[in-house]
């Protein structure tokens, strides 16, 4: 039987659907739900498969007063917990205000007319984050989405014409000095500057499919039975830029923190890592990666609240009858 990682608390963003369509990216739900299946995994992460610990907005769920009251519980969870691990996950719009420079993320509830007003400002998520007084806090942004692959050139160009006052950017250095202002703040951002974040396939982003790898030991040595920062950023560093340069593309992940090398997760459910490393267990890794895809592809249009979702592991055999 593996431990649990119970002090592990996720805050899972995807904002997939919005309320104007032309700004929906289908892919970032799937991003969130196959990282809810691997955190959730006892095999894997070992997060506890409960409400205590983990929390899913996507599409209609992911607000923006529901994200400010996600991170209003994160802050009440560091309360009651002094050993907490906090993870926040977003993935969806990123975009700058020309005029102002200010940085904002497009939730759900955005009104195209009032973007300014309606967005997520950078300074309202920054000031909720601030309130987690937790010494072990993890903030992952995949933003500045490509809204497709080849497809998409004509919806990039309209959308670029019509929201021609904003610019679809990674989070600028100035939001990420706020964000990882304190003690044990780590941000991980999907891409820089005007990259954009590529989408591998219709099952996830290609950040996301390597932050899959790195949560299966991909970044790891031999003997490792836990997930540090440092494993996450060793893979992610390497593969996600050589997997957009395979779509001719550029994309190159950045990092910043304040907090040491902490632990985010299970390593195999706590199992060490075999003596030949990761090249050991890819095949088995790889293949576990594709069933959460298929996972989520049959279950995902039955799931309106993920975290009622019970006893769904990654490979579960799945009747659609």
């Amino acid at each position: 039987m593996s431990d649990k990682f119970v002090n592990g608390y996720a805050l899972l963003i995807g904002v997939g659907e919005s309320t104007y369509p032309k700004l929906s990216l289908p892919v970032t739900v799937k991003d969130t739900q196959a990282i809810y299946a691997a955190l959730i995994d006892p095999e894997l992460c070992a997060y506890p498969d409960d409400k205590e610990h983990i929390r899913v907005l996507n599409n209609q769920e992911a607000t923006k007063a529901a994200i400010l009251d996600g991170l209003n519980w994160l802050k009440e969870k560091a309360e009651s917990d002094p050993d907490a691990t906090v993870f926040v996950y977003y993935s969806g719009h990123g975009w700058v205000d020309k005029k102002t420079k200010r940085y904002y993320l497009l939730q759900h509830d955005i009104k195209p007319t009032k973007m300014a007003i309606s967005a997520l400002s950078a300074e309202t998520f920054t000031d909720a984050l601030r309130q987690i007084q937790a010494e072990r806090l993890l903030v992952v942004i995949d933003s500045c989405h490509a809204a497709g692959m080849a497809t998409s050139k004509e919806a990039d160009l309209e959308l670029d014409e019509e929201f021609d006052d904003f610019v679809r950017f990674a989070p600028s250095k100035g939001f990420i000095d706020e964000l990882k202002q304190g003690k044990g703040r780590v941000v991980f951002t999907s891409s820089e500057g005007e990259q954009k974040s590529w989408i591998k396939d219709e099952s996830s982003s290609i950040y996301t499919y390597h932050f899959l790898e790195a949560l299966q030991g991909a970044g790891n040595k031999p003997g490792d039975t836990e997930v540090r920062l440092s494993n996450l950023m060793d893979h992610l560093t390497t593969s996600v830029p050589e997997s957009a340069r395979k779509l001719d593309q550029e994309q190159t992940p950045q990092f910043d923190m304040t907090g040491g090398n902490f632990v985010i997760a299970k390593l195999r459910g706590g199992k060490a890592l075999p003596d030949k490393g990761w090249e050991e267990v890819k095949p088995q890794a790889m293949q576990k990666i594709n069933k959460i895809a298929e996972t989520i592809n049959q279950y995902g249009k039955f799931i309106t609240n993920i975290n009622e979702a019970q006893g769904i592991h990654i490979g579960d055999v799945i009747n659609k009858s």
